[in-house]
């Protein structure tokens, strides 16, 4: 081998070796590079879902909520759900709140349950075991173990040293004066919300709205709430009207007292109540509010609307006479008087012997047409407004000439107390017809709020015929001395089973005082009274409901401000005086 070919045989061998090297080493590469696309693809998919997840969660976060922060955040909320006080017209308390502890539990921080529900019981043994250990297996963040204990057992659940279990400072509740004004203030529930009467007033009328939206409180909304009661007016008609129900058997009985000049309601009681420190007896069917929930046929009470709107329609005049001698016959209805009297009365007459058929034939003279109008106007037809809940008012739907014979006393329609006792007002207090209202009011707001019902006169005319009731009619059981009190009574059989029972009444008694210049109307009912001792087995208006008012009237009117007077008043009904009318009596 010469020197040229064993160096070309040199530098051949290692390009030879090269070739393969380069290729192993570019075919290396591209399986690196092959494999490290599909791991880069890899990880990016898993980030993606990573990233993914969160953003799902975020957006469900944002939609819904984190179950647990909602949780805390409502429990925050309802921890800080303070309400006005609510007070009397003469600034005492009837409603406040007051600082109370809540125990709450986060069950996915509780270790053991069973041991959690154990330790807890054996410091509120009141509470179900049961119920508590289900609440702490639900995947819940927060639930609320015990509203409303005391400091005691807050200490004594503190030292169990139990992880997840807290505490909350509340606002709780209280109504001072217990069942006295319950019907009035209504009651809140655990949250701290108006749940009835003007507790429920005051959450839709502001309060609510501030809490939904997650406002402060301001000074101006935590203003406290100032009612028309009188306290001390309220206790007392409280006191009577219960006496008067346990006397006479009652079924129920109910009360008021409005300021027939401002419609403003001094007092109100509906027996049987509750306390509304105790809420849920306010859910018991029997508790209701009789006097503006309730709807009942108010009876001869109505008589006093009847003879108004025929006096204002000009039909009749207080000299007017009509003849009551023979019944009134309706195909099968026959219309008869309670009372046995002279066959020929005038308008006062026919009010103080409470004449079924010469009260009808009042009616008559106005009409269908114009009996319907007048009640509307009155607002007899209509759902009554105030700042409590109320019912609807039942009367045909298809009102022919016999409903209007039957309405003119009181019978074929039905209204809450309270709504008949408006519409007396306006009768006697110069015919303006004001909304009731619990909240304090001037009588110039109420007269610039008012309709007017009848005129002036005709509102006279209604006080003398009251007031001569009181002192030769149905009325005297009220005619307290010294008040000049005016009065008429109502009668109603109550219907049982689609009849009307000839031995269960729903008794009314209207009283105003003073009639020559009416200051206060008192109103008294009650549901199925019995004949007692005293009563010579009567059970009507004058013997139960009549009593009862003479003694709301002797014992609130001084509390009132309204002293009695001995001296009977100098001209109390001019505008009669000058015309002669009523001569007769």
């Amino acid at each position: 081998m010469t020197d040229d070919a064993a160096a070309h045989g040199t530098d051949a061998a290692p390009a030879t070796r090269a070739a393969p090297l380069r290729s192993l080493a570019r075919s290396l590469l591209r399986m690196h590079i092959d494999k490290s696309s599909a791991r880069i693809l890899l990880v990016a998919l898993a980030f993606g879902a990573i990233y993914a997840t969160i953003a799902g969660r975020l957006v469900s976060i944002g939609l819904n909520g984190d179950e647990r922060a909602v949780n805390h955040r409502a429990s925050e909320v309802v921890a800080n759900n303070p309400r006005p006080d609510i007070l009397d017209r003469n600034g005492e308390i009837l409603a406040t709140d007051v600082q109370a502890v809540s125990v709450f539990a986060e069950p996915n921080k509780l270790v053991d349950k069973d041991e959690a529900v154990e330790l807890i019981t054996s410091v509120l043994p009141d509470l179900d075991a049961r119920a508590l250990r289900e609440k702490f297996s639900k995947r819940k963040g927060f639930v609320w173990v015990k509203r409303d204990i005391t400091q005691a057992q807050r200490e004594e659940i503190y030292h169990l040293g139990l992880p997840g279990v807290g505490f909350l400072d509340e606002k709780r509740r209280i109504y001072p004066n217990g069942n006295a004004a319950a019907h009035i203030l209504g009651a809140v529930n655990t949250d701290n919300i108006g749940i009835a009467g003007i507790e429920k007033y005051i959450d839709a009328h502001g309060l609510e709205a501030l809490r939904d939206a997650g406002l402060p409180m301001t000074a101006e909304s935590m203003k406290p709430v100032q009612l028309s009661i009188d306290l001390r007016a309220q206790h007392a008609l409280r006191d009577e009207v219960e006496k008067g129900m346990e006397h006479f058997k009652a079924k129920a009985g109910g009360a008021a007292i409005m300021d027939v000049n401002t419609g403003e309601v001094i007092a109100m009681v509906s027996l049987p109540d509750f306390d509304p420190n105790q809420p849920a007896d306010a859910l018991d069917p029997n508790n209701i509010n009789r006097m503006t929930v309730g709807v009942f046929e108010m009876g001869s009470t109505y008589k006093a609307l009847t003879t108004a709107m025929a006096l204002d329609a000009g039909k009749i005049n207080l000299n007017s006479t009509f003849n009551v001698g023979s019944n009134l016959r309706y195909g099968k209805f026959t219309i008869h008087d309670y009372h046995t009297t002279q066959s020929v009365l005038s308008v006062p007459e026919i009010f103080l012997h409470s004449s079924n058929i010469g009260t009808a034939k009042e009616a008559l003279t106005v009409g269908v047409e114009g009996h319907k109008a007048f009640l509307k106007k009155a607002g007899q037809l209509d759902r009554m407004r105030t700042e409590l809940e109320s019912a609807q008012p039942l009367y045909p739907k298809h009102w022919v000439e016999l409903n209007t014979v039957t309405i003119a006393f009181g019978q074929g329609i039905a209204v809450a107390p309270l709504q008949a006792a408006m519409a007396v007002c306006a009768l006697v207090n110069g015919g303006h017809l004001e909304t009731p209202t619990f909240l304090k009011r001037s009588e110039a707001d109420a007269l610039a709020l008012s309709t007017q019902l009848i005129k002036p006169s005709t509102s006279e005319a209604m006080r003398y015929i009251l007031r001569l009731n009181a002192e030769k009619g149905s009325g005297r059981k009220a005619d307290i001395p010294g008040y000049f009190v005016g009065a008429k009574t109502g009668t109603a059989q109550k219907v049982i089973h689609g009849r009307y029972s000839n031995t269960k009444n729903f008794t009314t008694f209207t009283a105003i005082a003073p009639s020559d210049k009416p200051k206060y109307l008192f109103l008294v009912v009650y549901d199925e009274p019995e004949a007692v001792k005293g009563t010579f087995g009567f059970t009507t208006a004058a013997w139960n409901a009549g009593v009862v008012t003479g003694r709301v009237i002797d014992r609130i009117a001084p509390i009132l401000g309204l002293p009695p007077r001995f001296d009977q008043p100098v001209l109390p009904f001019p505008r009669l005086a000058s015309t002669g009318a009523g001569s007769k009596q």
